[in-house]
């Protein structure tokens, strides 16, 4: 081959593997600079002419070093931006805006940091905040308020709850005849009730024992036993009647407590249930309408109310005389175990008189239904308080409320049912307001010094 064509040759060839630039820089020559690991030498391979796919490979050696010389540059983009944020904040609030970025913070998202503590350069790594946040409510239900603990709370909405349902029940009972029916409704309202409160997150169950169950389903049957004898007595007898053998309830309390437990109540006290319980017999005295069994019913369901509220404040008030027994400090939780227990005793109870043939029988219109819905909704709401202010004010203080209550029925019933008061039963109402007032300044005097009355 002549040297003209080798030539021509050699020029082709160039023009059509042309010397690519570099993709860095030339040797960079750092003397004293603050990042160490930048120090060296970060020349590429520039030859391209002799292999051009050499092009594109980099130098092992080199790899660490442009990574690093990556991550620097991206170090100062991120510092760059968190200068613009500061400032775009800092005009945010001066100018009164307040943008609300992720779960309602004013704060810009945290970068993530790696392993060794450096930023990490990827935009994608973000630390959010946790879910549990209090700021975010969609992601969970809000927090419910914070339960009162004062005692006067308690008692008033003790009252109101007691005082609407015993009215309401005797309105119930009047049109729809199945107490027992009404009982299992009570307690299937608790069931709904106590398992919409545990999802909620109000409390959370507690795994018992079986001496723990053992106990749970007893004090369940006199839970549902007390419900349907008060519905049953209710029916059967007129509402100042039963409110005069309801407060007979205090003597009971007394005299329970002193037999199970050995508690002791002071002679003060028990001399203040006196014009109690003689205020409300004279305060219904003239109502006299009632049948044998009525009466019995009626007493039986003072005896069960009186255990009911000394067990209730047994298992949620721990002491060294019942250290043997389970306790439950949240008063939702024994709600939540109670209630289906007492649905089923209630509905087998409905099934042995053979009420449930009667009530499918019964044509129940759609005013009847929402006024059963509301009673039931109302029977949920005196178990939850009944429960809290028990473990609050005690046993017999409950009672006592419970007396002074049955006087506000029997003034609401008047008006209701339009009845006449006599001048006897005036004083009656009067005489069981003083013998209340009196019980409770008692009381008052005795935790002032340090009593250790029952009550």
């Amino acid at each position: 081959m002549s040297a003209a064509s080798k030539s021509a040759s050699q020029a082709s060839t160039s023009r059509r593997f042309q010397k690519p630039k570099p993709l860095l820089p030339g040797p960079l020559q750092i003397k004293r600079h603050p990042i160490s690991c930048l120090q060296g030498d970060l020349s590429l391979a520039s030859n391209a002419s002799e292999s051009p796919m050499q092009a594109f490979k980099l130098p092992t050696t080199s790899v660490p070093l442009l990574h690093e010389r990556i991550r620097l540059r991206t170090d100062m983009s991120l510092a760059r931006y968190r200068r613009d944020k500061e400032a775009t904040r800092g005009n945010s609030r001066s100018s009164g805006s307040s943008h609300r970025r992720a779960y309602h913070h004013d704060e810009p998202y945290l970068p993530s940091s790696n392993s060794n503590g450096s930023i990490s350069p990827s935009p994608t790594e973000l630390c959010l905040l946790p879910f549990n946040s209090p700021a975010s409510p969609k992601l969970k239900f809000a927090q419910l308020p914070v339960v009162p603990e004062s005692p006067s709370f308690w008692l008033i909405m003790y009252f109101c709850f007691n005082l609407g349902l015993t009215l309401y029940n005797k309105g119930v009972l009047v049109s729809f005849p199945f107490p027992y029916t009404l009982s299992a409704l009570h307690a299937f309202f608790g069931t709904i009730g106590g398992t919409v409160l545990a999802k909620r997150g109000t409390f959370a169950p507690s795994p018992i024992d079986f001496a723990s169950a053992m106990a749970v389903l007893a004090f369940s049957a006199l839970y549902a036993i007390n419900i349907a004898v008060s519905n049953v007595s209710l029916q059967l007898v007129t509402v100042p009647f039963h409110q005069v053998v309801r407060a007979a309830t205090p003597i009971f309390t007394i005299i329970f407590s002193g037999i199970f437990f050995g508690a002791q109540s002071s002679y003060s006290k028990k001399i203040s249930l006196i014009p109690v319980v003689a205020g409300v017999g004279l305060a219904t005295f003239g109502d006299y309408y009632f049948s044998y069994a009525g009466l019995l019913l009626t007493l039986f369901g003072a005896i069960l109310a009186a255990l009911k509220t000394i067990f209730t404040n047994v298992l949620q008030t721990p002491s060294a005389k019942t250290a043997g027994l389970p306790h439950f400090s949240n008063p939702f939780e024994l709600l939540f175990l109670l209630s289906p227990l007492a649905l089923v005793q209630c509905t087998l109870m409905a099934y042995a008189t053979g009420e449930l043939h009667r009530v499918r029988d019964y044509s129940l219109s759609s005013l009847k239904l929402i006024a059963l819905l509301l009673n039931g909704c109302i029977a949920f709401g005196l178990n939850v308080v009944s429960f809290s202010a028990n473990r609050r004010v005690g046993a017999l203080s409950m009672t006592v409320a419970a007396n002074v209550k049955q006087v506000l029925t029997i003034v609401c019933a008047v008006v209701i049912f339009n009845l006449n008061i006599s001048a006897l039963n005036a004083v009656g109402i009067l005489l069981t307001l003083v013998g209340g007032a009196w019980y409770a300044w008692i009381e008052l005097i005795e935790k002032q010094g340090g009593g250790g009355a029952v009550g």
